[in-house]
């Protein structure tokens, strides 16, 4: 089972970026799936997290601007970041959290990681 983000790179401060992250060797179209970062010198921290059924979870600092989605059919999961800071550069990580999970605990523990995808706001 592998997950391969994709999609960072460096923009300006108040640009736009869409990370995608598909996974391949199984059908995941039942797992929470979620986005987490860690800037230099900090912890990694869960970003969004998207469950089945579409319901999605932001944490504070990127609630309306960042929007989680997925696409079963693709076995993918997107994160499109609007009016990006610099306080938003890091490296980007996707991760699936198998069933059985709640909303509030979906991506808490998530089984399998992609490699990162580093993203960078200039000011």
């Amino acid at each position: 089972v592998q997950l391969q983000a994709s999609g960072g790179g460096l923009v300006q401060h108040g640009g736009s970026l869409t990370l995608s992250c598909t996974a391949s060797g199984m059908n995941m179209g039942t797992f929470a799936k979620g986005w987490f970062r860690q800037a230099p010198g900090k912890e990694r921290e869960e970003v969004a997290c998207i469950g089945m059924s579409g319901t999605a979870t932001y944490t504070d600092s990127v609630k309306g601007r960042f929007t989680i989605s997925r696409d079963n059919a693709k076995n993918t999961v997107y994160l499109k970041m609007d009016d990006l800071r610099p306080e938003d550069t890091a490296v980007y990580y996707c991760a699936a959290d198998p069933p059985p999970y709640t909303i509030p605990t979906m991506c808490e523990r998530p089984d399998y990681w992609g490699q990162g995808t580093q993203v960078t706001v200039s000011s």
